[in-house]
């Protein structure tokens, strides 16, 4: 699987859940976090699709999903152990420590495998 098929949806999450935040609290850290986080996410996966339609690996795209995955295990994890709220500081931690697992493991695996082109 490569990763720009699961960061775009991630992304989205991310963006969708800033965006739904900010609009059912007024939380403008919401906004700002899920929303940067989200655009960030969105913005690698592009990236990344690109390049592999390049029939190329982006480890660029790759280690900007990585860190930001990583920052937001530990922000909402670090907020989840706060509240003990499972919605939605330990379901975004959750999801993103496995997202940080998957970016970690395409990174030590060599990225985007690139299919070999038959003819």
């Amino acid at each position: 699987m490569h990763d720009f098929c699961f960061t775009i949806p991630y992304g989205l999450l991310l963006l969708s859940g800033g965006a739904i935040g900010y609009f059912r609290r007024g939380s403008t850290a919401s906004l700002a976090g899920g929303g940067g986080a989200g655009v960030l996410l969105l913005f690698a996966g592009f990236f990344s699709l690109k390049a592999f339609e390049k029939r190329r690996n982006s480890y660029l795209a790759m280690t900007l999903e990585t860190v930001c995955a990583l920052t937001i295990t530990y922000a909402m994890g670090q907020r989840y152990l706060q509240t003990s709220k499972i919605m939605p500081a330990g379901l975004v931690a959750a999801l993103s420590a496995l997202m940080s697992a998957f970016y970690i493991y395409k990174i030590a695996t060599g990225g985007n495998h690139i299919p070999t082109k038959t003819e």
